[in-house]
C-alpha cells in the first residue's frame, strides 16, 4: 500500500516465506531475501517446504509457481574451508516445465588449489548461456555488457 521500490527481507526461515513470496510477485522488481541450503536447486525446494510446514493449503504445483513467478536468481554464499565467504555458484530460475521448477547455472566458483597464505584459490567459471533476464537487461540499456559477461568478454576475475 505504500508502493515500496524494493522488498528486502533478512532470512525466509517459516511463516513469512508465503508472505515474502506474495510481495514479491505483485511487480516489485529488485526484491531479495535469504534462505539457508546447500546449493540453488535446493532452496527452491526448502522454500516450498517452508510453506507447506506454515499451515499454507495449496496444491505443490501452484506453490511451485508462485516461486518460479517470484524468483529470478538464486545467489550461492559458501564459507569455504580457509574461513572465507564466497559466491560459489548463480542460477537462473527460468521458469515452470510440467510440475517442475527448472533452473540454468549461469556461473560457478571453482576452486583451483590453495595459496601460500592459506587461502584458497579459484576462478569464475560462465556457462556462456544466454539468460532469460537478458531482454529485460537490454531495456535497462544492459543487455550488451550481460551478452560481453556470458559470453566471457570482461568476465569478472577473480583471484580467491
Amino acid at each position: 500500500r505504500m508502493r515500496p521500490d524494493r522488498i528486502i527481507l533478512g532470512e525466509a526461515r517459516g511463516v513469512e516465506a508465503f508472505d515474502m513470496l506474495q510481495a514479491m510477485n505483485t511487480g516489485h522488481d529488485g526484491s531479495m531475501c535469504t534462505i539457508h541450503a546447500n546449493r540453488p536447486r535446493e532452496a527452491l525446494s526448502r522454500l516450498e517446504n517452508m510453506i507447506c510446514m506454515s499451515g499454507i493449503t495449496l496444491p505443490g504445483k501452484a506453490i511451485r509457481s508462485q516461486i518460479s513467478d517470484a524468483i529470478n536468481l538464486i545467489v550461492q554464499i559458501k564459507r569455504c574451508r580457509d574461513g572465507v565467504r564466497r559466491v560459489v555458484a548463480i542460477a537462473e530460475v527460468v521458469g515452470m516445465e510440467h510440475d517442475v521448477i527448472t533452473t540454468q547455472e549461469l556461473f560457478t566458483y571453482e576452486y583451483e588449489g590453495m595459496g601460500a597464505d592459506g587461502r584458497l584459490n579459484g576462478d569464475w567459471h560462465c556457462s556462456g548461456v544466454l539468460p532469460y533476464f537478458h531482454q529485460k537487461a537490454r531495456d535497462h540499456d544492459l543487455g550488451d555488457r550481460l551478452r560481453d559477461v556470458m559470453c566471457g568478454v570482461d568476465a569478472p576475475k577473480s583471484k580467491n
